[in-house]
This record gives structure tokens, sequence and C-alpha cells, in this order.
């Protein structure tokens, strides 16, 4: 295993790294030795997660041993939810504590996986929720907030129905010292309580005051209650944010809140509750351990509260009323809730809250269920505002209530139904918590943190160490373009302006057409908005494409690709994912197309490798909206710090609200490029790219690629010679995957030359025989193979045989011909040609077939426009606009028009440059080859009628691709020249299959003679 020498620190890498990865690298180490933080954008796929791993455990090594073999001294009582135990942390040493955060449970799992893969060993654990880990048969099946009281309940010894697996906790670690030393998951605690008994939640939570790295989502940090919950030496920690792109939104939103007049309403009922519960206890117990008063007066501020938040005036429901951030202690204080009346009403709610869980389990019907005490959310509410014995934090918020569309029990009354929030837009307000707590270095990556200016500024916080890492990736591994303009001309622009026009939609709907018919396998397409989304899907459902053609656009994008629509309801989000899935593996149709928003669940964090995104399609800028109360105070906000902060450099408002749509723009298009080998597109169809200040905000390693489109036709012709080229020039993952594990990396392959000097002192490790089982983050589970070079191309790619896409392009000069490729689309030499793998259009094609390929060549085509029809006797090599009234009609590529196509045969056989005539000769029986298939086509296209050609080219696609059938197709076939005047037809198609299918065409003709002669 290679050992790289990075600022004095050994770092041990599970294979040879690429440049950029050790650039990351020393970044890394570099923040931790300065005890600085550090900002760190690299694109998915470049091993990112494996590089912060390995660099930041070996600097942790350097320090001291891992607290490997160590366990807890005691546990803590699970019955009290305020119990902290942090003597227990680290006892032996100070070493620094390292917490690794991610967004979601699943991403911390894939972390987990690439630890595994390291030669690292710390003592690690990871954080869950009760829902990940609960084992208990009646509580596991609850949720939130009644899963948590439902524990704490069991959970207390006075009950008859203690939990059985929390006793087994503290025996278990006690005995198991070793826990956590090898990387464990949550599946592998869970597997553990069930085995053996203890109670997996509080395992975690025991095992996480030793360890040397410790696993959790953001809100386990950013949350104040969470983070007290945490008995974690907090002072020279270090704090790790991956996929940190949403952190300051995330920050924002946990030190806000928003007190609908509905909850309001209900903890109201609930303090009467209490008042009822603790005068009945009183009269007919005797039981004074509850005072009913103290109900009583938290019933009564809060009504007072509900009838403040009603008298705010409103005079426009738009805007609604706004006032600065300190006015919150100046509207409680007229209600005596001030800092010092606040301990008390938060004792008051805890001991509610304590009452009606009581009660709860008292009923006959609770008794295994959990209760949801909506007071708690008023203690969180008074946690947040009066957090800090002073009020320095308010500057940084807004007060703001507005109305909203009121319940049905509220509309009944007569109430108007309000929002009272307090929203704070300094995301830092969060962050700064941990500077105070003496935190040695916080570094936050992504693999779309830009722009970074922006990003840095949000926080507040210092990042003397930054790094924008290029990808790992050639060139010719992606294809970025702008297309500001559809099919027809019309312009793209997805503002509120235009996006409503029948003209924009019907021209996106016939680009996504030609997109899905171009691009292999899978495409995701990106809408601003569910709004647009739906104005769009419902548009291309119901709207025929002409008068003449009476197929919708969605019917012609499922011709080419099965669609699949992300929800709204996060809880149909696993169903769509397993259903797009599922449709991509459909062998009766080329593959699948995930329509999906900016900001929702398919663009974050989801992995579209491969054939699952081979391109994105952002089909506008998703700007939030303007008249949104929380993104107009926002605009506000930041330009109210531009003016009272003159001279210094500041965000303003508008550079906030770009910037904001531009990263949501860098998340949806990181889906398509998700390793090293991996190939794909990305499309913005919006003019609006086309400026500069929007380009310029697009991710760093994708601007060198992109391109700018004047014509559709052009974008057609690209984006098909790419796909075409990928499939030869970008081999299947695992040939080279094998390659670079076996050691050997070209040097073509390094993405960057490193500039520090330290870099240049590496040791070269011996690949260990157990290499297979320990792979990077960027490569697939694939055992090594004994190959140790590479395929190498004997051509460049600008050379890739355009004469196949357009036939009246023939570009015969310098071209090798060694070995003509009749079913591809590049001139290759023998060892290459044997050697490479090229996937969908390509990938089921053989030299023996040649004759099937070429013929199915003349009559598909390869771009799908407004009009579908099959012209007789034309041959169109480029896009051809016909003027139809006053609009411009892009006619279809490559479409049969077998007159000229067997003229320019004829002009391309006689033009051979002297250094191809001995190839000539070679290739003169496959010239009459193609004579004999456009002779062939024509007399089919003349006995047909327009829908029988039709089904015979659909049948054609489907017989070389496989995805029918073969048997199947071969009736379809046979059905189509049943007629007695068409049989010589159908015996003269015998030529045009691949020789193996002979037996089954035979058995065929025979039936459809036989049936025939009848």
């Amino acid at each position: 295993m290679p050992t790289y020498k990075i600022r004095d620190i050994n770092v041990e890498f599970p294979f040879e790294a690429y440049d950029c990865q050790l650039v990351y690298m020393e970044k890394v180490i570099q923040s931790l030795q300065e005890r600085s933080n550090a900002l760190l954008e690299s694109p998915t796929g470049t091993g990112k997660t494996l590089c912060l791993l390995c660099a930041t455990l070996a600097w942790r090594k350097s320090l001291g041993d891992f607290s490997t073999g160590k366990s807890v001294k005691r546990v803590q009582d699970p019955g009290n939810k305020h119990s902290e135990d942090s003597s227990s942390q680290t006892e032996s040493s100070k070493l620094p504590t390292i917490i690794y955060t991610s967004r979601t449970h699943s991403q911390i799992r894939q972390v987990v996986q690439e630890l595994k893969r390291t030669v690292y060993r710390p003592k690690m654990v990871v954080l869950g929720s009760r829902e990940q880990l609960c084992i208990h048969p009646d509580v596991s099946l609850l949720h939130g907030k009644t899963q948590t009281n439902a524990c704490h309940f069991l959970c207390q010894k006075r009950t008859k129905r203690y939990c059985s697996h929390f006793p087994r906790v503290s025996e278990f670690v006690k005995n198991n010292p070793g826990l956590g030393d090898e990387p464990i998951d949550i599946e592998d605690l869970v597997n553990i309580g069930k085995s053996s008994g203890p109670c997996p939640y509080y395992m975690s939570r025991e095992l996480h005051k030793v360890v040397d790295i410790l696993f959790a989502p953001y809100n386990y940090l950013i949350d104040p209650g969470n983070r007290k919950s945490l008995s974690i030496e907090w002072d020279n920690s270090v704090l790790i944010f991956d996929e940190a792109h949403n952190l300051e939104g995330i920050c924002a939103d946990a030190a806000s809140f928003d007190l609908p007049s509905g909850l309001l309403t209900s903890c109201i009922s609930e303090a009467q509750n209490c008042v009822d519960l603790a005068v009945a206890r009183r009269d007919e117990s005797n039981d004074k351990s509850y005072n009913p008063d103290n109900f009583a007066i938290l019933r009564a501020l809060l009504l007072k509260l509900e009838k403040r938040i009603a008298e705010v005036p409103i005079d426009s429901k738009e805007l609604g009323f706004t006032k600065p951030g300190p006015y919150i202690y100046e509207l409680l204080g007229d209600l005596n809730i001030t800092h010092k009346t606040a301990n008390m009403l938060l004792d008051t709610i805890e001991e509610a809250t304590v009452l009606l869980e009581e009660d709860a389990k008292t009923t006959a019907s609770q008794k295994t269920k959990g209760t949801v005490c909506r007071l708690e959310s008023i203690g969180d509410i008074l946690k947040l505002i009066f957090k800090d014995d002073g009020n320095a934090h308010a500057k940084h918020y807004r007060v703001h209530v507005q109305e909203v569309e009121a319940s049905s029990s509220d509309a009944f009354k007569g109430k108007a139904s309000r929002i009272f929030s307090w929203w704070c837009f300094n995301p830092g307000v969060a962050m700064e918590e941990f500077s105070r707590r003496g935190v040695r270095s916080i570094v936050l990556t992504s693999g779309t943190l830009s722009p970074m200016d922006s990003f840095a500024e949000e926080l507040k916080l210092a990042f003397p160490v930054r790094l924008e890492n290029p990808h790992v990736i050639s060139s010719n591994q992606l294809w970025a373009g702008i297309v500001p303009v559809g099919p027809s001309g019309h312009p793209f622009n997805s503002s509120y302006r235009t996006r409503d026009s029948a003209e924009y939609k019907l021209n996106l709907g016939n680009s996504i057409v030609n997109f899905a018919r171009i691009v292999p396998d899978g495409l995701l397409v990106f809408f601003p908005s569910y709004y647009l989304l739906n104005l769009c899907i419902d548009y291309w459902k119901n709207v025929s494409v002409t008068s003449t053609n009476s197929s919708t656009i969605w019917e012609r994008i499922c011709k080419h690709k099965l669609p699949v629509v992300e929800p709204r309801q996060s809880s149909l989000f696993p169903q769509a994912i397993d259903d797009y899935m599922a449709k991509l593996r459909d062998t009766s149709s080329t593959g699948a197309v995930f329509f999906a928003v900016c900001r929702g669940k398919v663009s974050e964090g989801l992995d579209f490798a491969d054939h699952a995104g081979r391109a994105v399609i952002v089909t506008g800028i998703p700007f939030a909206l303007r008249n949104d109360p929380k993104v107009r105070l926002k605009r506000e906000f930041l330009d109210q710090q531009v003016s009272q902060r003159k001279g210094s450099k500041a965000l303003t408002g508008e550079e906030w609200y770009s910037q904001q749509a531009s990263r949501a723009v860098n998340q949806a298009v990181g889906r398509v490029i998700r390793h090293r080998h991996d190939h794909g597109a990305i499309i913005f169809c919006d003019e609006r790219f086309t400026k500069p200040s929007h380009q310029s905000q697009i991710s760093l390693w994708i601007q060198p690629h992109i391109k700018c489109y004047s014509k559709f036709g052009d974008v057609v012709f690209t984006l098909t010679r790419f796909f075409r080229d990928a499939a030869i020039t970008c081999p299947k993952k695992q040939k080279l995957t094998q390659i670079e594990e076996s050691g050997y990396i070209a040097a073509a392959d390094k993405c960057c030359s490193v500039g520090s000097s330290s870099m240049a002192d590496v040791k070269r490790g011996s690949l260990s025989c157990k290499l297979s089982e320990i792979l990077p983050a960027n490569r697939s589970n694939i055992s090594l193979n004994t190959q140790k070079q590479r395929p190498i191309l004997k051509h460049t790619n600008n050379q890739l045989s355009e004469e196949k896409l357009f036939p009246g392009k023939a570009h015969v000069q310098g071209v090798k011909p060694e070995v003509v490729d009749l079913a591809g689309d590049a001139l290759l030499d023998e060892e290459s040609s044997s050697q490479l793998t090229a996937p969908y259009f390509l990938k089921k094609r053989r030299l023996g077939n040649a004759k099937h390929d070429s013929l199915l060549q003349r009559c598909e085509s390869s771009y799908d426009g407004t009009n579908e029809s099959i012209p007789h006797g034309k041959f169109s090599s480029s896009p051809q606009y016909v003027k139809s009234g006053n609009k411009e009609v892009v006619q279809e590529c490559s479409t049969l028009q077998v007159k000229n196509e067997m003229a320019t045969q004829k002009r391309s056989t006689e033009f051979v440059s002297s250094e191809t005539r001995s190839a000539k000769s070679t290739c003169s029986p496959c010239d009459d080859e193609e004579k004999k298939g456009s002779t062939f086509l024509i007399q089919v296209r003349e006995k047909l009628s327009d829908g029988e050609y039709k089904e015979f080219v659909g049948f054609m696609k489907a017989l070389k691709s496989k995805a029918m059938k073969i048997g199947h197709v071969l009736q379809c076939i046979m059905r189509l020249f049943s007629a007695p005047d068409r049989l010589p037809l159908l015996q003269r198609f015998k030529d045009y299959i691949p020789a193996k299918y002979h037996p089954l065409y035979e058995q065929c003709l025979e039936k459809t003679t036989n049936a025939a002669d009848l």
C-alpha cells in the first residue's frame, strides 16, 4: 500500500493517488496543523471522502495511539433526559476527538464503508436516532417525539413495563472493550442488540465518550438540544462537515422558529389539560406533586401571546408584519416573559410534559403508545430566544407575522390563521458556538461549494485554507453545452415572463424528445420548481405535436425513455427511486428519464453513476420567489449589512440571491460524473446561462468544458458524436479499474501538478495481496486483473468518423485504414478494436453483423424533430430549416432519403486518396453490400405503407438492441412481409440478419409460407 509523506505526516492510502488527491490531503493536514478552518471543494468521483479520512486519521495517529480497547467506566441513567457525563471522555489523554458529520444517515453509512477500506482502525461509533436503533417491539414502531417520550417512560425503573434492553448495556459495554475498534455501522449495532440484548441506542451513546472519531448527522452538532446531550471534549476537537453545500441553510433554520396559530392553540389546550389533571390528582388521591396554579399561569400567558399575535396590524398580506429581531423581547416583555421568568416557564413546561406522559400511560388505549407534547415546542422556542444572558444575537434576526390560509377549524370560529416567526439571517450564529467551545479546526467539504466567497461570508468564519479541485476525468468524458434555443429557434427562458407560453413548453418538450433519443440509458431532467415541472408535463400529455401527428410530446418521450416523476411527498421518494432503477433495467426500452426539481431529493447526494445518469438537463435557473417573505427579508438584511460595513467586502442581497440559485444548479449537475471512468453530458437549456456572470458561478471543474451553441442542430450533432465517441474512447469501468488497481496509472490521467515540494517525497509501497478488498471511493468492487496496459487508440478524437453521422462529409485524409469497423464510428487498429468495449448503441455490434447494422443505419434516424415522417427520395446530412408559415421547423437529421444516399455512396467510393487505395479493394465487397442494402430498402419502402415502414424501422432497432425477443421480432417483420407480393422481400431479408439467427429465421419463414399457402 503506497505511503505518502505530506507535510511530514506519513499518510497510507489504499491505492496510488492522483495529484489532485494529494493536494486535497495536503490542504486537510495544513488546516489541522495550523489550527485553522478549511473550505475544500472536490468533485464527486475524486475520492474526496477517502482522502479526508486518510489525511485526518494519519494526522491524529501522529499525535498518539488510537484509543482502541478502552471502554466506558459508567453508564448514565437514560430516564434522566438532561444527564451528562463528560468526565469519561478520553480520561487517559487529551488527544483531539474527530467529529465527522454528514447530512444523512445513508451518507454516514457510505463514509463508514470508506473507513473499512483504509488501514486505520481508530475507536469509532456512529450516533443514530431511536428510529434507526430502537429494537423494542412497541417503541420501534413509533416516530419522532412520540418515540422519544415512550422510550424515556419505559426506561424508568418504576415502570411496570420496564424496557429489558437498557439494563444489559452497562455489562455488555464493560465485557466488550473492543467494541468500536473495528468500523461498525448502525446496522451492526442493531444486529448486536438483537443477538445479545443491549439497547443499540444507549450503547452508541456510551461508546461515543471514548472514541477517537465520532460519526453523526449534522443536526447532532448544530441543534443545541442534541449538542447538549453529547459528552464530547470540545476543546481541541476537529469538526468535519462533509456534503456541506447546504450547511448555511441548515444552520439558519436551526436558529429560527415558526409558530403557527394552530400549534399555539394546541399548546393552550394541553396547558388546560394539565390544570385539570393536577386538580383531579389532588382531589382524588391527595397528590400535590403538581401545582395546578403553575399550569394555569402557563395557559394564561399563552392566551395573551395568542391575542397579541392576532392583534398585530397587517396592512399587506403579501408583505406581512416585520420588525427587527430585538422586538421579540419587547413583545414578550409585555407578557412578563423575560430572562428571569423564562426559566420558571421552562420548569413548568417540563412538569407538564411529564404529567401528560404519565396520563397517557394510564390510559388503556395508550399503554403501548407514546404521546406528543406540543408544549415542548414552546420550551424549544424559549430556549432559542433566551439562550444567552443578553440579547446581542437578536440583531441577526427579524420578527415576522404573516397571514396564511386558515384551517377548517379556525375558519369555522372566524379566526385568522397566522404564523409568528423569528428568522435568523446569519448562519454564523450557530457556528460561532463551536469557536466559543475551543474547537481546533472546522473543515467544510463538498463537491459543490462554489461560489466560495459567499459561502464563507455567510458562515461568518475565517477560512484561511481553501481549495477548488479539478476533476480526475479526461476532457473526452464530459460534454457540457448551453442550449439557448429550441428546435424551432424559440429561445429557452424559464423565467416567469416566458415559461407559461405554449411555444416555450413545445420547444422544451421537443428538445427532451431529441435528447431522450440521443442519450443512452438514464436521463435526468431538472426543473427550477415543482410548478414548472407540473406545468410542462401537463402540457406535454395533452397537446399533440401537429395536426397531422396525433402523438403527444409525452408519448414521444415515452417511446425512447420510460418516465419517472419526483414526488413532492418524501415518503413516496424511495418508491420513485426503485421505479426508476427498474425501468432502467427494462430491456423493452432504451432507458429511463427522471423528471425532478433543483433542491429536491434527486439532486441531493444520490449516486446516479454510469448508466443510471448519462446526462443531466437543467431547464432553467432555480431562483427563489422574490416575493417570498423570507427571501425578501434576507436580501434586505444583507443589503443593510453592506451599507453598515462601508469599505469592507460584504455580500449583497442580489449576489446572495443569484449564488443560491447557482449552487442549486451545481448540485444538480453533479449527479452526472460519479467516478473516474464515468462519462456523461450536462445540458443547460436556458439562454441566461450564456451570460458570463452565470457561467462564472458554475463549478470550476465544469467551466472549461462548456460551449455555447447558437443552433439546436449543432447540439444534436455534437452530442450524438460525443456518445458515439465515448462508447469507444471511454471503455467499461471494469477494465480500467482493474488496470489502476494493479498499480498502473498513465501520466495522462494525472489531473494537476503538485505545487508543494513535500509531495515529491513519496514512498512507493507494494500493493498487498488484499488490495482487491481495499477499494477507493471512486472504484467498483472488482477483483484484480493481471492486465498491465490500457488500450491505446490509434487516432485522435476529432478524427472519429464524422461521415457515419453525416455521410456527405467524408474525411479520408490522415485515416489509417488498418481495420474498418463497419458497425462502429471510428477506425481502430486491430489491438484496440479487440480490447475496447462500447456501451449502448455500439456494445452489441460485431463485425460479423455488418450487413444488419449497415441496413439499420440507413433506416434509423438520429434526430427526432417535430416532423417524424420519412420523406421519399431525399437525403439530408444536416439540419434542414423549412419555412412553415412564420415558424422554422427543424426536420430530422440523417433520415432515410435513399436516392441521394446512393449517389453519395458512389462519390465516396470514387474519392479515395493514394494512401488508401489498397484498402479500397479490401472494402469493395462492402460497397457492393451497401448498394444491395439500399436497393432492398427502396423496394421495402415501395411495398409498405408509411405506418408499416415505421414499424419495420422499429423492429430493426429492436433486432439490433435486443430490446425484444429475437423470435418475436422476426415474427413481426414476417407478418409485415406476409402478403404474396412481399414474399420475395421476406426471403431476401435473411441476408440482413446475423448468421446465428438463421435457423430461427428458417423456422419462422416456414410457418409464414405455410400460412400463405393455406
